[in-house]
């Protein structure tokens, strides 16, 4: 089982060059256990590790940057390994927890730092507090968003996936074969990312019953239930200019192959099972997330399985993509909460 320690020094520094997407900012380069990791980095003051999720980048914290430097913190986005300009293991192992968490561990000592808060959403949530979880000397708090907290339990994740469908194919399901997916995305991205991040907004939210947007109809595509129309208007075009770019230059396999290790995961983590996690959190939710909605007994039990929780925020008429929907709102609840740390 991989040790999420890095075993070998790291490179400090490899290249640093000034951001025009958040002025003030820098892009970074830095050494990791997986090969490169890039990072925009901004402020001076305690480490706050920014984690995005499905599909983004680093760019999804590009309105926290500039108010966590402002409120006095280092504050570093990464692209988790796969995206972006980090690099891209062939393998699809590569990309298990342990992985991802050696990796985080790996950028606080590549910055000279000892320790560090981790925040993150979507997946970044989940490798957040699994970052904390199994690093509590170098993550000493976490921050989830849209993504609750659940220990792993003694259930297979696919098995679980492939019962809720029913006649149709839970997205997950949908994701696991490689190339599958990769072929419906990669032959419209921006269309499919704009179809995506449309129908998991709060403003032009698609309910997400058992026909909605994560079930795959038989013999379709994810996109068939994407809602039509114009994006939300927190997504402005040069905002998809950034994500579209990305992943057509990348490609979505990189990206896709989170999903397909969750099942290594869940094996992985065995001697975890259960387990609470005892640093300080965090957890700010949208009341229009199915992340949030689907998973309320995880959140009901965060008094047992979160019990250093600071805090749960529901922002109600809120999707999925909440740092960006309500910027405002989350760089408050997570200033106020880092500074009370």
């Amino acid at each position: 089982m991989p040790n999420p320690t890095p075993s070998t020094p790291l490179p400090r520094t490899d290249r640093v060059w000034p951001s025009t997407e958040v002025p003030g900012a820098v892009h970074r380069l830095v050494g990791g256990p997986g090969g490169r990791v890039h990072l925009v980095e901004q402020g001076t003051g305690p480490l706050v590790l920014l984690v995005h999720g499905f599909p983004e980048s680093w760019y999804s914290w590009r309105h926290q940057l500039p108010a966590l430097a402002a409120a006095g913190f280092r504050a570093v986005a990464i692209d988790v390994r796969g995206y972006g300009r980090s690099s891209k293991p062939a393998a699809v192992e590569a990309y298990r927890m342990l992985d991802l968490v050696a990796d985080n561990a790996g950028i606080v000592r590549a910055l000279g730092e000892e320790t560090a808060t981790v925040i993150g959403h979507d997946w970044g949530s989940a490798v957040a507090a699994n970052s904390a979880l199994l690093r509590p000397d170098i993550f000493t708090a976490v921050g989830m968003l849209s993504v609750p907290y659940a220990p792993r339990d003694g259930h297979r994740p696919t098995d679980g996936f492939a019962r809720i469908g029913g006649d149709e194919e839970f997205y997950v399901s949908y994701f696991q074969s490689p190339g599958r997916a990769e072929a419906e995305i990669e032959a419209d991205v921006r269309g499919w990312l704009t179809g995506f991040y449309t129908g998991l907004s709060g403003e032009t939210h698609v309910p997400q019953d058992h026909a909605g947007l994560f079930f795959v109809p038989p013999g379709g595509k994810l996109s068939d239930r994407f809602p039509g129309g114009p994006p939300p208007s927190w997504l402005t075009q040069a905002d998809l200019d950034v994500y579209s770019g990305e992943f057509e230059r990348t490609g979505l396999t990189g990206a896709l192959n989170r999903y397909r290790n969750v099942d290594r995961d869940w094996s992985d983590l065995a001697p975890w099972d259960g387990a609470p996690l005892t640093r300080p959190a965090l957890f700010i939710g949208g009341g229009l997330d199915a992340s949030t909605t689907w998973m309320a007994d995880a959140i009901s039990a965060f008094p047992t399985t979160l019990p250093a929780l600071s805090a749960a925020h529901i922002l109600e008429g809120c999707g999925h993509w909440i740092q960006q929907e309500r910027a405002d709102d989350v760089n408050r609840l997570l200033t106020d909460w880092l500074r009370g740390l």
